[in-house]
């Protein structure tokens, strides 16, 4: 006896239905208008679109704090430019100085597990930090260091137009937010950066020293990704 065919198309919508929020997780945009180019799609800034590599010309060899002093490379960003997902942390590492990306030692590799597990690849989201400097030793980017960089942050996201960004540790969520709640109180509580909704969370590093601490950023991720995929274009 033949399947009902309306039971058949119910079920087949039922499976592409799985399949395009499952892309959507991976950070697919959909198939793009023909009328919509990338130029279009840029933010403007006075009268010109706002690229990336725009902003990274626009930094130079910057000497705007005294973090310049000491730095081998200026650790600008990583990922895709039309990332729907931004994780920003608080400064360079050694190794990302050394290397002139963004979360590639220790606390990287944690990040690079946590995106595996959700499904993501570094190559679909963006990593960048509030500076673009190590700062000695590791420690926190100072208020006038932050100043100083911030900015260039402030216009990557811009040209990137997130929905999401997860702000990774105290340093980075303050400073983007501009408040200064410790992140123990505000992590996995939904925050705004002008339209685009942002996750506070622990970060890698703080993780690695605190590893029972783990389960707490992976239930932020699982609030970030039920976000995108009920929120993602297609």
């Amino acid at each position: 006896m033949p399947e009902d065919p309306v039971l058949e198309l119910r079920e087949l919508a039922e499976a592409l239905e799985d399949w395009l929020r499952f892309q959507r997780r991976l950070g697919w945009r959909g198939t793009p208008k023909e009328s919509e180019t990338q130029a279009a799609t840029q933010p403007q800034e006075s009268g010109r679109a706002l690229t990336l590599k725009g902003i990274r010309e626009k930094l130079g060899d910057c000497k705007r704090c005294k973090l310049s002093q000491g730095r081998t490379q200026i650790v600008f960003g990583d990922g895709s430019p039309r990332a729907e997902l931004i994780f920003i942390g608080e400064g360079p590492g050694a190794e990302e100085d050394l290397q002139g990306l963004p979360f590639v030692g220790a606390a990287g590799q944690l990040l690079n597990n946590l995106l595996s597990k959700l499904g993501l690849r570094r190559e679909e989201v963006y990593i960048a930090n509030v500076v673009k400097c190590r700062p000695p030793e590791n420690r926190n980017p100072e208020p006038d260091e932050i100043e100083a960089c911030l900015p260039f942050m402030k216009m990557q996201i811009a040209a990137i137009r997130p929905k999401v960004i997860v702000t990774l540790g105290k340093i980075a969520t303050q400073a983007l937010l501009g408040i200064q709640t410790p992140i123990t109180q505000i992590r996995g509580q939904w925050q705004k950066f002008g339209n685009i909704m942002v996750m506070p969370t622990f970060h890698p590093s703080y993780l690695l020293r605190f590893p029972r601490e783990r389960h707490k950023t992976w239930e932020d991720m699982q609030q970030v990704m039920e976000y995108l995929a009920d929120h993602g274009e297609i």
